[in-house]
Protein backbone atom coordinates (compact mmCIF):
# COMPACT_ATOMS: atom_id res chain seq x y z
CA UNK A 1 0.00 0.00 0.00
CA UNK A 2 1.84 3.40 -0.61
CA UNK A 3 1.95 6.80 1.06
CA UNK A 4 -0.59 8.23 -1.06
CA UNK A 5 -3.18 6.13 -0.52
CA UNK A 6 -2.79 5.89 2.96
CA UNK A 7 -3.18 9.77 3.02
CA UNK A 8 -5.92 10.30 1.15
CA UNK A 9 -7.80 7.29 3.03
CA UNK A 10 -6.65 9.39 6.52
CA UNK A 11 -8.62 12.87 4.72
CA UNK A 12 -11.00 11.23 3.86
CA UNK A 13 -12.29 9.39 7.22
CA UNK A 14 -11.20 13.51 8.45
CA UNK A 15 -14.03 14.60 6.05
CA UNK A 16 -16.48 11.81 7.09
CA UNK A 17 -16.06 12.60 10.65
CA UNK A 18 -16.53 16.37 9.84
CA UNK A 19 -19.81 15.96 7.81
CA UNK A 20 -20.95 13.70 11.05
CA UNK A 21 -20.76 16.84 13.20
CA UNK A 22 -23.19 19.12 13.09
CA UNK A 23 -23.22 22.82 12.80
CA UNK A 24 -23.28 24.61 16.19
CA UNK A 25 -25.36 27.34 14.30
CA UNK A 26 -27.45 24.91 13.00
CA UNK A 27 -28.44 23.73 16.49
CA UNK A 28 -29.06 26.91 17.30
CA UNK A 29 -31.49 27.55 14.94
CA UNK A 30 -33.60 24.09 15.46
CA UNK A 31 -33.68 24.86 19.09
CA UNK A 32 -35.47 28.53 18.45
CA UNK A 33 -37.75 26.27 15.87
CA UNK A 34 -38.57 24.08 18.67
CA UNK A 35 -39.50 26.73 21.26
CA UNK A 36 -41.84 29.01 18.81
CA UNK A 37 -45.72 27.75 19.93
CA UNK A 38 -48.64 28.49 17.88
CA UNK A 39 -50.30 30.96 19.57
CA UNK A 40 -53.83 29.71 20.87
CA UNK A 41 -57.10 30.93 20.67
CA UNK A 42 -56.79 31.87 24.31
CA UNK A 43 -53.51 33.87 23.54
CA UNK A 44 -55.08 35.89 21.15
CA UNK A 45 -58.22 36.90 23.32
CA UNK A 46 -55.11 37.58 26.33
CA UNK A 47 -53.28 40.16 24.11
CA UNK A 48 -57.13 41.55 22.81
CA UNK A 49 -58.47 42.07 25.87
CA UNK A 50 -54.93 43.89 27.29
CA UNK A 51 -54.92 46.35 24.28
CA UNK A 52 -58.55 47.23 25.01
CA UNK A 53 -57.72 48.11 28.39
CA UNK A 54 -54.56 49.47 27.78
CA UNK A 55 -56.46 51.85 25.27
CA UNK A 56 -59.44 52.67 27.76
CA UNK A 57 -57.20 53.66 30.54
CA UNK A 58 -54.93 56.11 28.15
CA UNK A 59 -58.49 57.44 26.47
CA UNK A 60 -59.59 57.97 30.19
CA UNK A 61 -56.30 59.91 30.92
CA UNK A 62 -56.37 62.18 28.31
CA UNK A 63 -60.40 62.80 29.11
CA UNK A 64 -59.79 63.42 33.04
CA UNK A 65 -55.96 65.54 32.71
CA UNK A 66 -55.77 67.06 29.07
CA UNK A 67 -58.78 66.84 26.89
CA UNK A 68 -62.74 66.92 27.59
CA UNK A 69 -65.95 65.80 25.29
CA UNK A 70 -69.04 67.83 25.78
CA UNK A 71 -72.56 68.41 24.53
CA UNK A 72 -73.83 71.41 24.57
CA UNK A 73 -77.30 71.85 25.49
CA UNK A 74 -78.89 75.52 25.63
CA UNK A 75 -78.14 78.99 22.85
CA UNK A 76 -76.35 80.59 25.62
CA UNK A 77 -73.28 80.52 23.47
CA UNK A 78 -74.77 81.23 20.53
CA UNK A 79 -73.53 81.94 17.48
CA UNK A 80 -70.51 80.09 18.27
CA UNK A 81 -71.59 77.15 19.77
CA UNK A 82 -75.24 76.09 19.20
CA UNK A 83 -77.92 73.45 20.58
CA UNK A 84 -76.82 70.01 20.35
CA UNK A 85 -73.33 70.78 19.44
CA UNK A 86 -69.92 68.75 20.20
CA UNK A 87 -67.07 70.24 21.84
CA UNK A 88 -64.13 69.61 22.77
CA UNK A 89 -61.94 71.12 25.10
CA UNK A 90 -58.01 71.35 26.45
CA UNK A 91 -57.37 71.76 30.02
CA UNK A 92 -53.64 71.62 29.98
CA UNK A 93 -52.00 75.82 29.93
CA UNK A 94 -53.39 78.77 30.94
CA UNK A 95 -56.35 81.00 30.06
CA UNK A 96 -56.49 84.02 28.06
CA UNK A 97 -59.16 86.80 27.91
CA UNK A 98 -61.38 86.04 24.83
CA UNK A 99 -61.29 82.63 25.42
CA UNK A 100 -64.34 80.06 25.12
CA UNK A 101 -64.50 77.84 27.65
CA UNK A 102 -66.28 74.97 29.60
CA UNK A 103 -67.06 75.36 33.00
CA UNK A 104 -69.14 73.59 35.74
CA UNK A 105 -71.95 75.80 37.38
CA UNK A 106 -75.05 74.05 39.98
CA UNK A 107 -73.46 70.58 38.10
CA UNK A 108 -74.61 71.71 34.59
CA UNK A 109 -71.78 72.36 32.19
CA UNK A 110 -71.59 75.49 30.47
CA UNK A 111 -70.48 77.74 27.95
CA UNK A 112 -68.83 80.87 27.91
CA UNK A 113 -66.15 84.03 26.97
CA UNK A 114 -63.69 84.97 30.01
CA UNK A 115 -63.93 88.97 29.76
CA UNK A 116 -61.17 89.16 32.54
CA UNK A 117 -59.36 87.55 34.56
CA UNK A 118 -58.22 87.54 38.26
CA UNK A 119 -57.76 90.91 39.56
CA UNK A 120 -59.48 93.00 37.03
CA UNK A 121 -62.34 95.32 37.41
CA UNK A 122 -65.06 95.04 35.57
CA UNK A 123 -67.45 97.38 34.68
CA UNK A 124 -70.86 97.34 32.89
CA UNK A 125 -72.65 100.78 32.08
CA UNK A 126 -75.07 101.29 29.12
CA UNK A 127 -74.62 98.15 27.00
CA UNK A 128 -71.08 98.67 27.25
CA UNK A 129 -68.39 96.57 29.19
CA UNK A 130 -65.01 97.60 30.43
CA UNK A 131 -62.17 95.80 31.66
CA UNK A 132 -59.75 98.21 34.44
CA UNK A 133 -61.15 100.95 32.73
CA UNK A 134 -60.78 100.42 28.96
CA UNK A 135 -63.46 99.22 26.46
CA UNK A 136 -63.73 95.64 26.09
CA UNK A 137 -63.01 94.40 22.37
CA UNK A 138 -64.80 91.67 21.33
CA UNK A 139 -66.25 90.00 18.43
CA UNK A 140 -69.30 89.34 20.15
CA UNK A 141 -72.81 89.97 17.96
CA UNK A 142 -75.09 91.68 20.85
CA UNK A 143 -74.15 93.95 23.45
CA UNK A 144 -73.04 93.51 27.08
CA UNK A 145 -76.52 94.56 28.93
CA UNK A 146 -76.44 95.00 32.83
CA UNK A 147 -80.20 94.31 32.96
CA UNK A 148 -80.88 90.89 35.67
CA UNK A 149 -77.63 91.29 36.89
CA UNK A 150 -76.91 90.16 40.28
CA UNK A 151 -73.56 91.86 41.27
CA UNK A 152 -72.83 95.46 42.05
CA UNK A 153 -70.37 97.02 39.46
CA UNK A 154 -67.52 97.88 39.81
CA UNK A 155 -66.89 94.08 40.07
CA UNK A 156 -63.51 93.22 41.27
CA UNK A 157 -62.51 89.50 40.07
CA UNK A 158 -61.48 87.75 43.00
CA UNK A 159 -58.18 85.30 43.25
CA UNK A 160 -57.65 82.15 40.90
CA UNK A 161 -61.20 83.13 38.99
CA UNK A 162 -62.30 84.52 35.56
CA UNK A 163 -65.17 86.53 34.94
CA UNK A 164 -67.19 84.73 32.10
CA UNK A 165 -70.07 86.69 29.65
CA UNK A 166 -72.13 84.47 27.33
CA UNK A 167 -72.05 85.14 23.88
CA UNK A 168 -75.78 85.55 23.30
CA UNK A 169 -75.56 88.37 25.87
CA UNK A 170 -79.48 88.81 26.39
CA UNK A 171 -79.17 86.04 28.42
CA UNK A 172 -77.73 86.90 32.01
CA UNK A 173 -77.10 83.62 33.36
CA UNK A 174 -73.42 84.36 33.82
CA UNK A 175 -70.60 86.28 35.69
CA UNK A 176 -73.43 88.83 35.84
CA UNK A 177 -75.84 86.55 37.85
CA UNK A 178 -73.16 84.09 39.71
CA UNK A 179 -70.03 85.79 39.54
CA UNK A 180 -66.46 84.76 38.36
CA UNK A 181 -65.85 81.17 37.78
CA UNK A 182 -63.25 79.81 40.38
CA UNK A 183 -60.72 77.91 37.77
CA UNK A 184 -61.31 74.46 39.12
CA UNK A 185 -64.71 74.46 37.93
CA UNK A 186 -63.15 75.02 34.57
CA UNK A 187 -62.85 72.15 31.82
CA UNK A 188 -60.76 74.09 29.44
CA UNK A 189 -60.63 76.51 26.43
CA UNK A 190 -62.86 74.93 23.64
CA UNK A 191 -60.79 74.06 20.37
CA UNK A 192 -62.74 72.28 18.40
CA UNK A 193 -67.26 72.42 17.44
CA UNK A 194 -68.89 69.65 15.48
CA UNK A 195 -72.22 70.81 14.14
CA UNK A 196 -74.80 68.20 15.32
CA UNK A 197 -77.50 69.61 14.27
CA UNK A 198 -78.79 70.89 10.54
CA UNK A 199 -75.91 68.85 9.34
Amino acid sequence: MSAESINNDAVKGDEEKDSSVENPDNKIKKTHKRKRKKKTAVDFAVEFFAKVILTVIAVWLICTYAAGIYVNHGNSAYPMIKDGDLCITYRLGDFREGEEIAYEHEGEIRFGRIAAMAGDVVEIENDVITVNGYNLLEDVVYPTTEKGSQITYPYTVPENSVFVLNDYRPDVSDSRSFGAILLENTNGKVVFVMRRRGI
